[in-house]
């Protein structure tokens, strides 16, 4: 009898968890190691007294029955157990006295756009005109050569507007506008590339992005779930110290424990940085791999401001984004213009009954800053989190009288947070930036130097999400000999 191949797997996050699933399937014997205590890595939540704040899930690309990738999610968990929420509206953007709502119906959306914003008339319509084109784009899914071809075929009449829109930032779209909500509610997303928010529109559009109830910890559950029902096992409180290399391939891993691990293939689901630079060793990376890291822009990381408070919001956006009277200082790289708050009256399993928990989420790319803070100056660290939570509170408690003296619970994450729970580079909220520099394309995810070693998830596909590590996952393990 043939032995199974063993599978050790870094990361317990979507990536790492659908590589489990995916290798299991075919037989080979598999283990996850995961630094923290629980799965999920970057799509994660934490409870405070009572209350859940959402860290990950917007909304889920496949939440439609037949749409695309809903069969694919269905290979590693029964998505049926899964109830989404789906509302008319994306989000709200209130200022100046006015209000602009940004509805995931086009029709509705360019109703909206041009009675609000008719001095950005021209802008709007070619923005509306490639969204509404691209709203009947069908993601590539085949494995076959000939399912390949005919998805290559029908990308022909798509060709002009992806090559233009991933070339364009949102940034640079913006500053052909003029309407101060609209420029304000583009300008948040500037670095990304314009075929991105195109995309997610577009999926809105087509009622394929739906929120599931429960958000992170729900949906990996049921993923994490179904990999141990397979088989396979996760160790948590694991942390990898190293990938053992031996004769031009990865044989193992090293625990921090000093625990030796012996493997036939290694896949990395963590983060990229740490992989190439520190867990296999400069040694071992090629060119290609060194310039990456040099020149590709990460996601940002970020401040999250979470508060439980002791009232409904019903009737009010799920998104809501306030332009400010006068900038929110944050840190060195950061001044506040728009405070977004997530109201999850939407989700009642996030907080007890009659009661709402609030998230505003605060990108940087000050990482430095608050990891030498946390590091150096602990006091210091936790007056600036008060002082931003003060901010953050007093904006929503101008829209929304009397919530202050409802607030039963607030928590603050930072750059610092994010890397201490994850370890991904820089306290990054996903891999890298979809930018007109990275294109679409999936970066290698092997090294020329080590054989039976892979990589799978955000690092390797320029947008990040979670279809990302979906999708590498089981490009990847399906290739496996």
């Amino acid at each position: 009898m043939v032995a199974e191949r063993r599978v050790a797997i870094i990361g317990a996050g979507i990536a790492g968890l659908c590589a489990g699933v995916y290798a299991r399937k075919r037989g080979f014997k598999t283990e996850i190691f995961e630094t923290h205590s629980i799965p999920g890595g970057l799509a994660t939540a934490w409870k405070r007294q009572g209350y859940t704040f959402e860290n990950c899930i917007h909304w889920l690309l496949g939440s439609k029955k037949n749409g695309d990738l809903n069969d694919m999610w269905r290979e590693v968990f029964d998505i049926d157990q899964l109830e989404f929420y789906e509302s008319g509206i994306q989000s709200v953007i209130e200022g100046c006295g006015k209000r602009i709502t940004f509805y995931r119906d086009i029709d509705a959306l360019e109703r909206e756009l041009l009675s609000k914003a008719p001095e950005d008339r021209e802008a709007i319509l070619d923005f509306i005109r490639d969204l509404r084109k691209l709203s009947h784009f069908r993601l590539p899914m085949g494995d076959n050569l000939i399912d390949k071809a005919i998805s290559y075929v029908n990308d022909i009449p798509y060709l002009p507007i992806l090559s233009r829109a991933s070339k364009t930032t949102v940034g640079e779209y913006a500053r052909r506008l003029k309407n101060p909500l609209l420029l304000a509610f583009f300008q948040q997303m500037a670095d990304l590339s314009q075929i991105a928010l195109l995309f997610s529109l577009s999926w809105m559009n087509s009622g394929n992005a739906g929120y599931p109830v429960g958000g992170s910890l729900r949906m990996i559950q049921l993923i994490a779930d179904n990999y141990r029902k397979l088989g396979g096992e996760i160790r948590f409180d694991s942390r990898v110290e190293r990938i053992v290399v031996k004769n031009g391939r990865a044989a193992g891993l090293k625990l921090q424990n000093g625990e030796a691990i012996d493997a036939d293939i290694v896949i990395s689901a963590a983060d990229g940085h740490s992989t190439a630079f520190e867990l296999l060793g400069d040694q071992y990376l090629d060119d290609r791999t060194r310039k990456r890291f040099k020149t590709l822009k990460p996601f940002p990381s970020y401040v999250m401001v979470s508060f439980g408070v002791a009232r409904e919001f019903a009737g009010e956006p799920e998104l809501l984004a306030i332009l400010l009277d006068r900038l929110l200082h944050i840190d060195s790289e950061t001044e506040l213009g728009v405070a977004s708050y997530r109201i999850f009256n939407y989700d009642p399993t996030l907080a007890p009954q009659g009661k709402t928990a609030i998230v505003s989420f605060i990108p940087t790319y000050d990482y430095d800053y608050w990891a030498r803070l946390r590091a150096t100056s602990p006091e210091r660290y936790a007056e600036e989190k008060r002082r931003i939570a003060s901010g953050i509170i007093d904006v929503f408690e101008a829209r929304y009288p009397g919530s202050r003296e409802k607030i039963e619970v607030v928590d603050v994450a930072t750059p610092a947070t994010v890397h201490r729970y994850t370890n991904n580079w820089k306290g990054s909220m996903e891999g890298w930036l979809l930018t007109p520099e990275t294109g679409a394309r999936e970066l290698p995810c092997t090294l020329s130097a080590v054989r039976d070693f892979y990589m799978v998830g955000q690092w390797i596909a320029p947008g990040g999400g979670l279809p990302s590590g979906l999708m590498t996952a089981r490009r990847v393990v399906n290739g496996l000999k």
